[in-house]
């Protein structure tokens, strides 16, 4: 027979395991630690939950996260406007800004086409996209989507819409193993990436 934890343990060991990445016994550890700690370290902890859950939105230009309405990012005068990174999600967004070498703009789409799995191109933030190459002076889009299929063929779907706007548009190139993601992929790695950029054909 198994050992039981005790009601609101379990609960609390229930709600960490569906975080993800957490299995069963990082969930009992992590419930443990809270455990330990002090009443105030708890609700400090509670606190920053909260605060970050309700004050942190996504950014109403790029999709980028941010406490303000537009992010730092769009509203930095140093950035190159007149290219912008096209990728899946935030944290790839993260990726590339920490290799340092990008300067541009960004665009988050929220995911990638994937029919298997529901999504489709109404389904990602690729009108508000078209909106801002038709409203700002943009020279080049780099299409930065995961090198594997889903991505692939939002890039290339991405690529047909875009190429009538006479707009230059690159991919990102191969520094990224196939298959990868690119919030795993290191700064060298990606700076390459950015770097070996090729012209969509």
């Amino acid at each position: 027979m198994s050992f039981r934890y005790t009601k609101p343990l379990a609960r609390l060991i229930d709600e960490f395991s569906k975080m993800p990445g957490i299995g069963p016994k990082t969930a009992q550890k992590l419930a443990f630690y809270i455990l330990k700690n002090s009443s105030e370290r708890v609700a400090s902890l509670a606190k920053a939950i909260l605060e970050a859950k309700e004050k942190v939105k996504h950014c109403s230009i790029c999709g980028n996260i941010t406490d303000q309405e537009v992010c730092e990012i769009c509203q930095n005068i140093n950035r190159d406007k007149s290219i912008i990174c096209v990728v899946e999600k935030v944290r790839d967004l993260i990726a590339i800004e920490n290799t340092g070498e990008y300067k541009g703009l960004y665009h988050v789409l929220e995911g990638a086409i994937s029919p298997l799995d529901g999504i489709e191109p109404e389904n990602l933030k690729i009108d508000s996209l078209l909106k801002r190459l038709k409203t700002e002076k943009i020279k080049e889009i780099i299409l930065a989507t995961n090198p594997n299929i889903e991505g692939e063929v939002t890039a290339s779907y991405l690529n047909r819409l875009i190429e009538p706007l006479n707009i230059k548009v690159t991919r990102i190139a191969y520094g990224v193993p196939i298959g990868g993601s690119l919030e795993f992929a290191d700064e060298v790695t990606l700076t390459q990436a950015l770097m070996g950029r090729q012209k969509i054909k």
